[in-house]
């Protein structure tokens, strides 16, 4: 039920190789209109990432070697470099195909950078942005109410016909109606949030039984 990476990623990324020249990178960046390109070694593993900013490095005037600290001597590596072996930055961010949207955004976060390398069994196999993840949340709401009222209430609860309602309104999803216990009632909520395009779920459905409520053992006679 929970997004993945791979369901949202960019497949198919423009990558280049360790030895490719400067020129050839900074014409690949404005014909693919992209800001940055990853590395890949022969393997397809991702190695590194040359941005717009590492090619403009050579612009910039590094400071004297004395008195450079280790970001400066990396300046001055890019500003003479001509391949992309010298000019990347890495290690490159990557996170797993297999993991969650919401385990993407925090990487993000965490790294603060504007996109994630996804790689399945340490192969690049697409990109993930900070637009990427958003994508979901164009879903129209019927779109939405449809899935929960299949997947969640009817498949993985098996909620009968009529005994519970999703309504949807611009991404908030309510839930009303009754079920047999406080566990399914929370698990719906939990399986309702999961879905691509929710925003908030308002859970106010309400059980039968308290499966949570723990009863003491009987006594013998």
């Amino acid at each position: 039920m929970c997004t993945t990476v791979s369901e949202v990623m960019t497949t198919d990324p423009v990558t280049v190789a360790p030895d490719t020249g400067y020129k050839q990178i900074a014409a690949l960046l404005a014909r693919r209109r992209i800001s940055a390109v990853p590395v890949v070694d022969e393997a397809g593993a991702p190695v590194g990432v040359v941005s717009e900013a590492d090619l403009l490095a050579r612009f910039r005037a590094p400071r004297p070697a004395l008195f450079a600290g280790h970001h400066c001597r990396g300046e001055a590596r890019k500003a003479r470099a001509l391949r992309a072996e010298n000019l990347m930055t890495s290690p490159v961010v990557t996170i797993d195909a297999g993991d969650s949207v919401a385990a993407a955004a925090v990487r993000l976060a965490e790294k603060d950078v504007r996109r994630l390398f996804v790689v399945a069994n340490g192969r690049l196999v697409g990109v993930v942005s900070r637009r990427d993840l958003l994508s979901g949340f164009r879903r129209a709401d019927e779109d939405i109410r449809a899935e929960i009222d299949r997947d969640v209430l009817a498949r993985t609860l098996r909620v009968a016909p009529g005994q519970a309602s999703v309504t949807v309104a611009d991404g908030v999803v309510t839930l009303l109606g009754r079920l047999d216990n406080r566990g399914a009632v929370e698990r719906a909520g939990v399986l309702a949030g999961e879905v691509p395009g929710v925003v908030d779920v308002r859970n106010r459905l309400d059980f039968v039984w308290d499966d949570d409520v723990i009863r003491p053992a009987s006594l013998g006679g």
